[in-house]
């Protein structure tokens, strides 16, 4: 019997019903207007419930459309918010599952990574895990059929993800995904003062610009950051907006910014 790590938060942070997560993911991606020839080698997305943050991930998720057969793997970074762990979890499911259907595990980037010291299986950090499943139907919507390398992220340093992410960087084939919101429950002008100096440290790739409430899921972006300066990437951010500006009120806001990586 095949292991599957099924969905934790469809109903809550999307809809359960295929046909309306369907429409919902699409309908957010109409409304952007965003598009590339070429699609970006990596990606920083928000990942709090579609009525708040959707509009901002479609707003990167378009730049993906024009080529949905040519992205065959996905490397899909997120936070851990609910289980402590050192280092980066790995899953042992050979398929994550949302209502649009199943997403097989790329198994043999899973066991390169695990020949790192700071990967390890964790299967307790994926169960619940939000910040990597509320990718997925977006993942499932533009793209053709690819394998996913999940990764949860714990305390880590920005040398040992960067490292994880050389293991499996791949080529043209493989999409880069960190996920992560911004500044979390601030007043409306507080958050929008510190998420543009975060997009302006994203664009920068200054990785020891981000300070710890910069943004939740700021190792893996530190990561990212460290091995786009490396090569010698170039960062676009493409969105820049809060739960203010979207489905919430403007007291105690929650920032989304989405960002594209390119190779110069």
């Amino acid at each position: 019997m095949k292991s599957v790590r099924p969905a934790a938060v469809a109903g809550t942070f999307y809809p359960a019903a295929p046909q309306m997560l369907r429409q919902a993911v699409r309908d957010y991606l109409a409304q952007s207007s965003t598009s590339s020839p070429k699609p970006p080698k990596a990606i920083i997305a928000p990942h709090a419930g579609f009525v708040y943050s959707g509009p901002i991930a479609a707003s990167v998720y378009g730049l993906l459309q024009n080529a949905p057969d040519k992205i065959r793997k996905v490397i899909l970074l997120g936070p851990s918010h609910r289980v402590p762990l050192l280092g980066l979890a790995a899953s042992s499911a050979e398929y994550f599952s949302t209502p649009l259907g199943t997403i097989p595990l790329d198994r043999d980037n899973i066991e390169q990574l695990l020949a790192l010291p700071q990967v390890t299986i964790l299967d307790e950090a994926h169960a619940m895990e939000h910040s990597l499943e509320v990718q997925l139907p977006f993942l499932q919507t533009v793209l053709d059929d690819f394998s996913l390398t999940p990764l949860v992220v714990g305390d880590a340093s920005p040398d040992e993800i960067s490292e994880a992410l050389e293991t499996v960087w791949g080529g043209d084939e493989t999409l880069i995904v960190i996920s992560s919101d911004l500044s979390h429950y601030h007043d409306y002008q507080t958050a929008k003062i510190m998420d543009q100096a975060t997009s302006d440290a994203i664009e920068n790739l200054q990785a020891e610009k981000l300070r710890y409430d910069d943004a939740c899921g700021r190792s893996p972006i530190k990561g990212l950051l460290t091995i786009a300066k490396r090569k010698g990437f170039k960062a676009r951010t493409i969105d820049l907006r809060n739960s203010g500006d979207t489905a919430g009120d403007k007291n105690q806001v929650v920032g989304y910014g989405a960002y594209a990586f390119y190779e110069q």
